[in-house]
């Protein structure tokens, strides 16, 4: 009798980690988690390498600031008015920073008026991918400790008492919401392009802010119900909270895309300089 049972046990224990074994090899990758997606076939191939662009900067350039607990972080920094307290960070997609987003970041400091000091954040200490694979690669292997120690040493190179606005693209996007969390009582206004919505209570909680939250209908990977219950969950907090969809792809707004949508892109564009300037005060 004792024998049978231990045959039952170890019969169960076996069965049990097959299973284990099966969900864990057979398990989708979470719709809305960036690791999981970026090493994904699928994924991949919805993102076409970056069409060339060779891009001289007018009036930014790159700089480097303390980290705590590793090396000094990078960002192309476009200034704005000597005496300006607004501050508008811009993460890139998980190519890296490359030359569209500083063409973006430049872009952006011109059209606010030049009032606004611009920073594009480089999440990947320097490296740019040129393929899917790559991109794949670096989105994979970004530590979150590593990029909130990058914003968090640009915040502290930036000082208290600021009005510091977020945007981002695709995995930029949910870089965009993290860095706007960060910010604390300073945060003044986060745009997140197609970023995967944050479900997490105390990140949520922690955001003291208005978000725009820019997406696109035939999106493959963020799921609308779940854009939606972000949403929702940040109106309950007292947090403002606009979603603005468009009959469009992932990366839709990307001029780097060969899928790049021109009229919705331009249009969210505007919307979105409309947000920004309301958020950090500019008339």
């Amino acid at each position: 009798m004792k024998k049978l049972n231990l045959l039952i046990i170890a019969a169960i224990l076996i069965l049990s980690a097959t299973s284990a074994m099966a969900q864990s090899c057979c398990k989708k990758p979470a719709g809305n988690d960036m690791k999981a997606l970026a090493l994904n076939k699928s994924f991949k191939a919805a993102h076409e390498a970056p069409l060339p662009l060779n891009y001289t900067a007018q009036n930014g350039a790159m700089i480097s600031f303390p980290v705590a607990g590793g090396k000094d972080g990078k960002a192309f920094f476009v200034p704005g008015d000597e005496t300006t307290d607004k501050v508008l960070f811009v993460f890139h997609e998980w190519w890296g920073l490359n030359d569209y987003i500083k063409r973006e970041a430049e872009t952006c400091q011109k059209e606010l008026g030049g009032h606004v000091a611009v920073y594009a954040i480089d999440l990947y200490d320097g490296k740019v991918a040129g393929t899917p694979d790559e991109a794949g690669k670096l989105a994979k292997a970004l530590d979150d400790k590593r990029g909130e120690a990058i914003i968090n040493g640009l915040l502290k190179k930036v000082g208290t008492g600021k009005k510091i606005a977020t945007i981002g693209w695709c995995m930029g996007g949910s870089w965009s919401f993290t860095a706007a969390r960060l910010a604390g009582k300073d945060a003044s206004g986060c745009v997140m392009y197609y970023g995967f919505p944050d479900q997490d209570a105390a990140h949520l909680n922690a955001l003291k802010t208005n978000v725009l939250y820019i997406y696109g209908l035939k999106d493959a990977y963020i799921k609308e119900d779940d854009v939606k219950s972000f949403g929702n969950k940040l109106i309950k907090m007292n947090r403002g909270f606009t979603l603005q969809s468009y009959d469009a792809v992932h990366a839709f707004a990307n001029p780097s895309n060969p899928k790049y949508d021109e009229k919705s892109a331009g249009e969210a564009h505007v919307l979105s300089l409309a947000f920004l300037k309301g958020e950090l005060s500019i008339q």
